[in-house]
Formats: structure tokens, C-alpha cells, sequence
């Protein structure tokens, strides 16, 4: 399920499965992107998800990491004369797996895309990237000093931005796969499951952000009214609290062979 962020506006997430296996991608734009690429952050969140989709649905023996690596070095290259893949406002995206394999069920999180794990005994496994957050967060009171548009305003940004894909920030999908291995990567029996969840930041906003209820909650709100009931509560308190929307996207799998 999948909900754009507003009528008229292209829906920057993807979502995709294959038998036992799941993908979700939420694109990542900047102004001013359209400078440095053509492509835009629709086709590279797109070009991501169908990407990682073959390879999950072929190279079984291979780890979600390493997948995505080769999956963002095919996309980088695919764009890499046309644009300047380099520049720090070119497309990247945040990204969450989930595969079925000899047993487990294993999970990638690269960015602010979320990942629940729905536990047969006990609270949900949930996991996630809070390395943009926190460092974002740490910008955010100086940036609300500072006049928008303004040379110093420009320059704290140029800073934020400079902690995507170093040691010691934050790590996205970008044009460098070294960034694959730095994503939040884990495993558990498939028997101790009921379900998994994987969310854009854009949905799982609903716990994160506006607290409307927990993670078990949201298991539960899944179960009973769906991927479309909870984004309607995260579109009703965007509007309550007055924040801008975001694209929402919920893969449910309720039979983790099937998303």
C-alpha cells in the first residue's frame, strides 16, 4: 500500500516482492536536483527497487548487503555519464529488506525506512537507522535561526549534507555501494514470527513522530484496518499538527513467504 504525498505529485517510494522476499525504497530529493541529474528521484527510487528485486529473486546464496552494493553500483552506472552522480544533491534513497532464506527471515535497513518483526511471544522486533535523524536533528534548532535562502543558511546545509556517506553520519543509496555494509542488518527464525512490516518514514511516522500508538499497536492497527487504515491516521494527524505530508508506503506480510 502506498499513498503519494499529495494529489498531483509523483510518489517517490517503490515498493516490490518476489516469492519470499520484499523491497521497499523511499526516494530522496533535494532542490535544485534536477541540475545535476535527469533522471529524478522517482526513476532512481524505481531503478533501485527493480533492481534489488532480480537480484533477491536470484542470488539467494548472496547477503542482503552485498545485493544492494551491486544494486546501487548497476544504478549509479546506468546514470553515471549522463549525470553528476557524485554531487551531494544527486537522487539517493533510504531502503528496507526482508528475505526468507534456509529458515530465517533476514532484514536490511539502510536510512529512515523502518522494519517490524512481528514476534509469536513478546514485543516486536523493530528495526531501524536513526543516524540521519539524530545528526538532522542537531541542525535542525540552528537552521530555524538562520533566514532561509541565506548564504549562511546554504552553509549549515552544505554541512548537514556533508555527513551523508562518511564515517560517523549517516548512510544512504546513493552512488557509493560501500554503503550497503553500513546498513542495520539482522535475522530471526521464522518460526518465532507471525508477520513483518516494513514502512517509509513517510508511514512510520504514526509511531516515530506523532505517537499515535506503539509498535505492537501498530501490528495490531494493521491487522485490523490495514496498510490504508493506518496511513488515514497518519494523513489525519498531518493535517491535525500541520505538517507537511510525505509519501507513505506499508509492505504487510502477514505470510512471510508472501508481501
Amino acid at each position: 500500500m502506498t499513498s503519494v504525498a499529495a494529489p498531483g505529485h509523483p510518489n517517490e517510494d517503490f515498493t516490490g516482492a518476489v516469492p519470499d522476499a520484499a523491497v521497499l525504497i523511499d526516494g530522496a530529493g533535494i532542490p535544485g536536483a534536477d541540475s545535476v541529474c535527469r533522471h529524478g528521484v522517482v526513476w532512481y527510487a524505481h531503478r533501485l527497487g527493480g533492481a534489488l528485486l532480480s537480484r533477491l529473486s536470484q542470488g539467494r546464496e548472496r547477503s542482503l548487503a552485498a545485493l544492494l552494493a551491486d544494486a546501487i553500483e548497476q544504478v549509479t552506472d546506468s546514470h553515471r555519464d549522463s549525470c553528476d552522480v557524485a554531487d551531494p544533491i544527486s537522487p539517493s534513497a533510504t531502503v528496507a529488506l526482508l528475505r526468507r532464506r534456509d529458515g530465517l527471515v533476514e532484514h536490511l535497513v539502510l536510512g529512515d525506512s523502518v522494519v517490524v518483526l512481528a514476534r509469536v511471544a513478546g514485543a516486536p522486533l523493530v528495526s531501524a537507522d536513526r543516524r540521519e535523524v539524530i545528526i538532522s536533528g542537531a541542525y535542525q534548532s540552528i537552521l530555524e535561526g538562520i533566514t532561509p535562502g541565506s548564504d549562511e543558511y546554504h552553509r549549515v546545509l552544505a554541512e548537514l549534507r556533508a555527513n551523508r556517506n562518511q564515517p560517523g553520519g549517516f548512510w544512504l543509496a546513493k552512488d557509493d555501494p560501500r554503503a550497503a555494509y553500513e546498513a542495520v542488518t539482522g535475522s530471526l527464525p521464522v518460526t518465532e514470527l507471525t508477520g513483518a512490516v516494513l514502512l517509509s518514514n513517510g508511514a512510520s511516522r504514526i509511531v516515530d513522530r506523532f505517537g499515535l500508538t506503539d509498535w505492537p499497536g501498530l501490528v495490531a492497527l494493521l491487522g485490523s484496518s490495514g496498510a490504508a487504515g493506518v496511513i488515514q491516521r497518519v494523513r489525519q494527524a498531518e493535517a491535525r499538527h500541520e505538517v507537511p505530508s510525505d509519501d507513505a508506503t506499508i509492505t504487510f506480510c502477514t505470510e512471510l513467504d508472501r508481501c
